[in-house]
């Protein structure tokens, strides 16, 4: 699962704090305060204040079509199998996919620049010299749905309530934002407090506006299938819960002519299918029941894409790059449950998964190990630490493993047996270690009681990738047993961190920030509904989100996230699965799309478009 990730701009180097003359100061302020298009993490932009159209992007794609999938990713409640409401920014129930189409922000990214992000509802931004107020600057076209003016008093609304109702993982991100205040209608000021994370401004202006008069009249908290009041290309259409939802583009939308838009948002219909088996949704797009499909599972990508719309090129299907870090995906361990606690205990069931026999004879070879949360990028941690690293890891000496200091922990190699009795005997040695003993065949835990984890799912496709990790753990003593909930149980479980073990994915942007937050921090550990799923509570990696966070340059950002990775590596948090630096996709060829894709996003289905003699003689074709 993926969340947007904005980033800060560098206000002021070091060296502009000492300098002492009235007139560098009042020069540094005037630059400081110039309206500027866009904003990155370290003032970098690729795209002028004259730039026409994103790079990737075809202004000249036309309009119309459809275009549907199986959504391959979700934000906050939104849900992959069903779904049950149409809010998708608090934390009860589970959302619509593609609900944020139907939002404007006040400002979008550039997938083919680390985080730089330029004006959508603003047209500028002004930054005061401390970095600790941004005055965006509205266009005075920006509109609702319902012809209503987007002004400067709905951005204040919007980020007030999602301060205060919004999901969990957006309050978190926001705990720097002090507050908005409109100072006419034109004009909206977001302040930050002095020590705020890098990105918190960035994401701040990436986030839904709300009309304040559609919630005047409403609570913005609750589950609803009404359509809210949107101000975004598209406009919910037809849905049934759980089966199907449609979205309709505004055709005379008032963003379609902005350069950030240009060549975007080209299908007068998207839709979203839902299916709560991945074999039927196969089937479903082999029948031509949607358009698009993104593949997870190896099995299918290798054994079945031979149908016959696929001989005859009706359907297309490629790889390509994926250049954005892989993250992390896994079986992460719930640190809050005693039986968690042990590092050598966690670590001893990593030697229970036979990586390379599952992706010889379950994902046909398909993927590589993962490592690393940063990992597929300069972020990862690989050898012994730098003297960069070293600096900033120093202070921790003694009170984190000693391994931190070497080599980062790697998982085992088996020899892929499925049951390599070496590192069987290994886990065994640990959980000994650990004060887990065997007694009449059964691991034994300090307090006398019988071990057993749960394995939580809440689909069938994981099961064959569970079940020899699950024959392992039983040779080693451990009742080891798997559980399929419905979607709707299952987020109620993760919310409330009501399990053993869970498989998250995640991935960060090419500049993390202050999301690392919600992913690892002490403070997200006991926040219901954060993605801190292993409940790690550490003071080290605490501070070292602080320095990835403060990090003035990228170089300092590569070597602070490299001495986060060694820490989280070694805290044994989680049970690293695999990883492949592409995407695998097939369509049918009905589709039009520019010739290069950005660098760090698929581009689909942003600037793709319908083509109707493709879609003609495909067709003609079947």
């Amino acid at each position: 699962m993926r969340q947007p990730s904005r980033r800060d701009v560098l206000i002021i180097g070091a060296g502009a704090a000492a300098a002492g003359a009235a007139g560098f100061e009042a020069a540094a302020q005037t630059a400081a305060e110039a309206e500027r298009h866009g904003m990155s993490s370290f003032g970098e932009l690729k795209y002028p204040a004259d730039f026409s159209h994103f790079d990737y992007a075809d202004p000249k794609a036309p309009k119309g079509g459809l275009f549907s999938q199986v959504g391959p990713s979700r934000q906050y409640n939104q849900a992959f199998l069903t779904f049950n409401s149409l809010n998708s920014y608090i934390l009860r129930g589970d959302a619509a996919q593609g609900m944020e189409l139907t939002f404007a922000s006040l400002m979008v990214r550039a997938s083919d620049e680390p985080d730089a992000i330029y004006g959508l509802a603003a047209r500028a931004v002004r930054i005061s010299p401390d970095g600790q107020s941004y005055r965006f600057l509205m266009r005075p076209e920006a509109k609702f749905h319902d012809g209503t003016r987007m002004t400067a008093h709905d951005v204040a609304f919007s980020l007030g309530v999602l301060k205060e109702k919004g999901h969990p993982i957006i309050t978190q991100l926001l705990r720097d934002f002090i507050g908005a205040e409109a100072a006419d209608d034109a004009t909206v000021v977001l302040r930050f407090k002095p020590e705020r994370a890098r990105d918190v401004p960035l994401f701040a202006a990436g986030l839904p506006v709300f009309s304040r008069a559609y919630y005047t009249a409403r609570p913005f908290d609750e589950t609803t299938l009404d359509v809210p009041l949107g101000g975004g290309p598209y406009k919910v259409g037809r849905f049934e819960p759980g089966r199907y939802i449609e979205y309709q583009r505004q055709k005379d939308w008032w963003g379609t002519d902005l350069p950030v838009s240009r060549g975007h948002y080209n299908f007068d219909a998207v839709r979203f299918e839902y299916y709560r088996d991945r074999d039927v949704a196969f089937e479903g797009f082999t029948g031509r029941s949607y358009l698009f499909r993104e593949e997870f599972t190896s099995r299918i990508w290798a054994t079945r894409y031979d149908f016959p719309a696929i001989k005859d090129k009706r359907v297309k299907r490629e790889v390509i790059a994926d250049d954005t870090p892989s993250g992390a995906q896994g079986w992460f361990l719930n640190t809050r449950l005693p039986k968690f606690k042990h590092p050598k205990f966690r670590e001893a069931l990593a030697f229970a998964f036979d990586f390379e026999w599952t992706n010889k004879h379950i994902m046909y070879g398909s993927y590589d190990r993962t490592h690393s949360v940063f990992q597929n990028s300069e972020m990862m941690a690989h050898g012994k630490p730098s003297p960069e690293e070293l600096a900033l890891l120093e202070p921790f000496r003694g009170k984190v493993p000693d391994e931190v200091f070497g080599e980062p922990f790697v998982p085992p190699v088996s020899d892929g047996s499925g049951a390599d009795r070496t590192l069987l005997r290994r886990g065994g040695h640990l959980l000994n270690e650990a004060g887990y003993v065997i007694k009449d065949g059964k691991r034994i835990g300090p307090n006398g009681e019988r071990l057993t984890i749960e394995f939580l799912i809440e689909e069938p496709t994981f099961q064959p990738h569970h079940m020899p990790f699950i024959k392992n753990l039983n040779t080693l003593g451990i009742d080891a047993t798997i559980r399929i909930v419905d979607p709707v149980q299952m987020q109620n479980r993760r919310n409330d961190f009501d399990y053993d073990v869970v498989i998250q994915r995640f991935g960060f942007s090419a500049t993390p920030g202050d999301s690392l937050r919600s992913y690892f921090s002490s403070q997200a550990a006991g926040l219901k509904g954060s993605q801190n799923l292993a409940g790690i509570v550490d003071p080290a990696i605490d501070a070292m989100i602080e320095k990835v966070i403060a990090a003035e340059s990228r170089a300092q950002l590569n070597t602070a996230c490299r001495a986060l990775d060694r820490l989280i590596r070694a805290g044994r948090y989680w049970i690293p699965h695999w990883y492949k630096a592409s995407h695998w996709i097939a369509y049918w060829d009905v589709f039009g799309r520019p010739s290069a894709k950005p660098r760090y996003a698929r581009g689909v289905l942003e600037t793709w478009w319908y083509d109707p003699e493709k879609a003609a003689k495909s067709s003609q074709r079947g």
